[in-house]
């Protein structure tokens, strides 16, 4: 039942229409109680009146404001329809890619043990702060929001990673073995395979102290690179320790505190020019001298050079010579080698860090890791041992691109599904629901179409099938299925349909 006078707003709406306009009731108007109501008023009142009527019936909280005729521009702007510099869109050619690469992540996490996890993509900016010096403080993208907190895009996983470890404490069960795959933001220069926003999977494992964990995970990202058609030849790790830095760098009495960001610098080593390096780390407290032997050490690309200079007692020493043992064992010897200059740029790495680098020199580096043992305590908490590694989803896909390696990856529909009569478009519907409740893929052709377009759409999606719903077939309880790779067709009662 409707009320014999239309609300007020309608009222004013209907004052509104021009006499030289026909008006036309939508059909629950069209009922036996009259409306009682002039349809035009002799004075039609302007547009303002009505704006004016409607903010004042607005006080009620109604929806009337949707009656408010739309701003009229002079001109439309158009929008820049690319995505912001450094982003990316994920049209399906592409959409098919990531998910490939990403269940290749999921598949090789699965087989060594791992549980997935993840993290808001928005975290408070204090969690990425740490040291001065790192360059991620500059790439942030960082702002207050409208609680006053400071917040920032998470530019990586790993502090994430360490606050929920904290905020588990002692109900998670060690080892964790956990993995993540998100979404990541850094304000930086791009160059090739480094952009903006990308997407990073993480293997990360708490609890262990032996060189055992980051064997293990060397391990997984090779088997990663062995899945995906990548060999030694292709890609190599660069290996070393942050130990070593500490003991060459103990040895001048160069302050604990400057440390991290003398860390900062030699990861720049082969990216500006070695003058740069030296000025940099004069800067940072280092003598001429001490500056000229760390390079020395840094350039050393053997561990029984390293052993000539820092003696085999120290823990560094001890490290290395497992990790490449345990390599052995792995069967992935011929993948890894020493490089001293190899120190990782993040300020909370502790011990050994490796870097994964494409062989031919054109890319940048495709992973990194490392152990840190004491990230836990920058964060208020306990410290475990911890190490893990990120890598990124842009490089390896240049890399694949080079190689020649990337996938071909097309639609793929189990099914096209077709009606021939209009009125058969829901007896079309119930068979591809029937399909679909078998776990079959099905396009449905949702328009009358005729049977060149159908043909044509079956084979852009490569459908496996075509089914046609006739009116004849349709009366006797069948389909038409055609097999499209062989042509093959034969009438199928729909009770067997499968």
């Amino acid at each position: 039942m409707f009320p014999p006078h239309p609300p007020a707003p309608l009222q004013l709406l209907l004052h509104t229409i021009p006499p030289s306009q026909v008006l036309i009731f939508p059909p629950f108007l069209s009922s036996p109680h009259p409306l009682n109501l002039p349809l035009f008023s002799p004075s039609p009142r302007p547009l303002s009146s009505l704006s004016s009527a409607q903010s004042h019936t607005d006080r009620g909280g109604g929806r009337t404001g949707a009656l408010a005729p739309p701003p009229f521009a002079d001109e439309v702007q158009k929008i820049d329809v690319n995505p912001p510099k450094g982003t990316r869109d994920f049209p399906p050619e592409d959409m098919r890619l990531r998910s490939w690469l990403f269940h290749n992540f999921r598949e090789v996490s699965r087989l060594f043990g791992f549980e997935e996890i993840d993290f808001p993509v928005l975290e408070s900016e204090a969690l990425f702060i740490r040291k001065a010096g790192e360059e991620i403080r500059d790439q942030l993208y960082c702002f207050e929001d409208r609680g006053n907190r400071r917040v920032a895009l998470r530019p990586e996983l790993t502090p994430s990673l360490a606050r929920l470890v904290i905020q588990k404490g002692k109900s998670a069960p060690l080892p964790l073995k956990w993995f993540a795959i998100g979404q990541c933001w850094r304000y930086e220069r791009m160059t090739r395979g480094r952009r903006r926003e990308h997407y990073q999977w993480n293997m990360d494992i708490i609890g262990v102290p032996e060189v055992t964990a980051e064997a293990e995970l060397l391990s997984s990202i090779i088997t990663f690179f062995k899945r995906i058609g990548v060999t030694a030849s292709d890609v190599g790790f660069k290996v070393s320790s942050r130990k070593v830095l500490q003991e060459v760098l103990r040895s001048y009495s160069v302050p604990e505190d400057s440390f991290g960001r003398v860390c900062v610098i030699i990861d720049k080593i082969g990216k500006i020019p070695v003058e740069d390096i030296k000025k940099d780390l004069k800067l940072a407290g280092m003598s001429e001298v001490a500056v000229e032997d760390l390079l020395q050490v840094l350039s050393i690309k053997s561990l029984e050079k390293l052993e000539e200079i820092l003696g085999d007692s120290g823990e560094a020493i001890s490290d290395l010579r497992q990790l490449f043992s345990l390599a052995e064992k792995f069967g992935y010897s011929e993948w890894i080698q020493f490089d001293a200059s190899v120190v990782r740029g993040l300020a909370y790495y502790t011990g050994i860090v490796f870097e994964g680098f494409d062989r031919e020199g054109k890319l940048r580096a495709i992973c990194g890791g490392g152990r840190y043992d004491k990230l836990l305590s920058t964060f208020g908490g306990d410290d475990l041992p911890a190490c893990g590694f990120g890598f990124g989803d842009a490089v390896i896909v240049e890399l694949l691109k080079e190689k020649g390696l990337l996938p071909k990856l097309d639609h793929q529909v189990e099914n096209i599904v077709c009606a021939l009569d209009g009125d058969l478009q829901g007896a079309a519907a119930a068979v591809a629901t029937i399909l679909r409740e078998k776990n079959q893929s099905v396009d449905l052709v949702l328009e009358s179409k005729p049977l060149k377009w159908v043909f044509k759409r079956a084979a852009r999606i490569n459908a496996q099938r075509l089914i046609l719903v006739g009116l004849d077939e349709w009366q006797r309880g069948m389909v038409s299925v055609k097999i499209l790779s062989s042509g093959e067709q034969n009438e199928v009662k729909l009770v067997e349909l499968e």
